[in-house]
């Protein structure tokens, strides 16, 4: 199947709310449009226990049911959506954009990045070893599994001290290991966290994870004393934030800045005509709101830029 060549009007890489949003916007006006992820649509969205600033849902909507929506709403208008399906090169620079995944080759005339984001990880042994065996990047969807247990929460963000307050509602006892760095949140919700009597901070940094089947405890460098500390636990949070996924874009010559965010204007345009960006990539407002925004703004600046180019062809 790798010399197979498809050629589509658009094509979206990244099934998030920003590249579902653009896929409903081109795929509506009739533009040929394909969206690829290396997973399940929806990225870190559905992780959401619920969006209490989504328009049009008083209420609220859980992160997974507005995923679904979209992902109905999408197949109303007829765009491919592959799942699973990775992209693993591409080529922007010609006239049609070159999109190589680990199953088919394909071309479009225009290009959407909206890869998102991904969780920083420790790089400590044991990391990669226990995945889904006692360490979670994802306290909505793990944290009940560790009901009256004891767990540990890795960082020093905001994410990581509500991380810690939820798990403190639900575990026995919360490590919270600040990584060395100064825990970066507003004083009311550290003042919560200081008052949870089952929340134990450490100033110090986990250099390894260790277990038998499942995580045992975590081995941690205390600053204070400078001795290696073995503490027991039974899962492992990592809130460490998220780091655009970025690199596909950098070998290629997309312009990122220092933080590997996908550089854009006003119009999602990159430095390279005809490919654009949208969502967490670009590190904007990094909400599923702003994202769906942007996602629908470089949907119509690519539709724009390919009606252009038809009617060019067509003059000469």
């Amino acid at each position: 199947m790798k010399d197979q060549q498809i050629i589509y009007d658009l094509i979206i890489i990244g099934g998030g709310p920003a590249g579902l949003t653009a896929g409903i916007h081109a795929s509506r006006l009739g533009q040929k449009t394909a969206i690829f992820d290396a997973g399940t649509l929806g990225g870190r969205a559905v992780e959401a226990s619920i969006y209490e600033n989504f328009p049009g849902f008083p209420g609220g909507i859980v992160g997974r049911e507005l995923i679904e929506r979209m992902e109905k709403q999408i197949s109303v208008f007829g765009a491919a959506v592959k799942t699973f399906e990775e992209a693993t090169d591409l080529e922007v620079k010609g006239e049609l954009k070159t999109v190589t995944t680990s199953k088919a080759i394909y071309r479009s005339f225009a290009l959407i990045i909206a890869t998102g984001t991904q969780r920083r990880k420790l790089g400590v042994a044991g990391e990669n070893e226990f995945l889904g065996r006692g360490i979670s990047y994802c306290r909505n969807c793990d944290g009940p599994f560790f009901k009256g247990l004891r767990v540990a929460v890795v960082g020093f963000t905001k994410e990581a001290i509500e991380d810690s307050l939820f798990m403190a509602d639900i575990s026995k006892r919360v490590l919270l290991v600040t990584q060395g760095e100064k825990i970066g949140a507003a004083e009311a919700l550290k003042k919560k966290l200081l008052e949870k009597v089952n929340i134990e901070i450490v100033n110090g940094k986990v250099i390894a994870i260790v277990g038998e089947d499942v995580v045992k405890a975590i081995k941690i460098l205390d600053f204070a004393s400078k001795q290696e500390l073995v503490e027991g636990v039974d899962g492992v949070f990592i809130s460490l934030g998220w780091a655009p996924t970025s690199e596909i874009v950098r070998r290629v010559g997309i312009n990122v800045d220092e933080k590997g965010c996908i550089k854009v204007d006003r119009w999602q345009r990159t430095n390279i005509e005809g490919v654009f960006a949208a969502g967490d990539c670009t590190c904007g407002g990094m909400q599923v709101v702003t994202a769906i925004g942007e996602g629908a703004m470089a949907a119509n600046t690519a539709l724009k830029y390919i009606r252009g180019k038809n009617e060019q062809a067509e003059s000469q």
